[in-house]
């Protein structure tokens, strides 16, 4: 039977922690957010369980299930959560017009299509009638660095994008060439607590180079290259060897990107309805309407 997921990317403080929930997957539409604690895994507990693991875990069969002892923030009591695996879904960007003359592009992973995908949905926006840009990387936690650089080359014509650093060696620019840039619509880019890895180096790249403005909550700040350290036990171990500065040389490994425009996504109990209002597209909406009329 093919392989099944739950759309959960995880992360680890003290015990597993979700980072983020992939769009429309059974982990979203149970409500389950950033920042939740997975406590433990068919009743396995996490306190000492590797993200490897605990990703061994969430896979399984399409049409299985599996429970996820859960708890959010101070609440006293975890609840338990079954996620059905299903298939993983095919789409990563997705588009739509989210007023007359502003297009909605959601970017849910960097990877080796992202480039061509949002020149093609960014087209047909900009057919539709669009002439500002919201691009959505809440809840952006998969896809590689490259890809991520490759994506923001189409919004930045001219400057540094990031700034690669290895202990001991000269720091390594990625900068614009000629004929990157070839998206100038204005853009907003809505981030938050579960925007990690490309996305926020693709967020920081248009940032710092006045291509776009941020706005939503502080990132996750995981923007640094691994590698593998085999061991004579024939354990591994997992070591950072390379990490990305921002444009103008600020940290962003542990650190984040801060938006510009600070909004705070709406809080709910685990298990109850899904909240009907967006504030973070709200606001986008607004600064988009605001920087219009001036």
């Amino acid at each position: 039977m093919p392989e099944g997921q739950t759309g959960i990317t995880l992360t680890r403080q003290y015990y597993l922690r979700v980072l983020s929930a992939r769009d429309e997957s059974t982990a979203a539409v149970a409500g389950l957010r950033p920042g939740d604690y997975i406590r433990a895994i068919d009743g396995e507990s996490t306190r000492n369980m590797s993200i490897f693991e605990g990703n061994r875990l969430l896979r399984g069969s399409v049409g299985s299930t599996v429970t996820l002892t859960v708890i959010r923030g101070n609440a006293a009591e975890p609840q338990e959560i079954v996620l059905e695996r299903t298939p993983v879904g095919s789409s990563i960007v997705r588009s739509r017009l989210a007023a007359a003359d502003i297009g909605y592009l959601r970017l849910m992973a960097f990877d080796r299509e992202i480039a061509d995908d949002i020149v093609s949905e960014v087209d047909s926006l900009i057919g539709a009638g669009a002439r500002q840009l919201i691009i959505d990387l809440r809840g952006t936690a998969d896809g590689n660095f490259t890809h991520g650089l490759e994506a923001a080359r189409l919004f930045v014509g001219s400057g540094t994008l990031a700034i690669r650093q290895r202990r001991g060696e000269p720091q390594d620019l990625t900068v614009a060439q000629a004929g990157d840039g070839s998206i100038g619509l204005p853009t907003v880019i809505l981030i938050g607590a579960g925007t990690s890895g490309a996305a926020e180096l693709f967020a920081s790249a248009l940032a710092t180079n006045g291509r776009a403005e941020l706005i939503g909550g502080r990132t996750f700040g995981r923007v640094a290259e691994q590698r593998l350290i085999k061991l004579v036990d024939g354990t591994g171990l997992w070591l950072y060897w390379a990490k990305y500065l921002t444009a103008t040389g600020e940290p962003l490994h542990r650190e984040g990107l801060e938006p510009s425009v600070a909004v705070n996504e709406p809080s709910f109990v685990l298990g109850a309805a899904l909240p009907d209002v967006d504030p973070v597209l709200e606001k986008a909406l607004e600064q988009l309407a605001a920087d219009r009329a001036t």
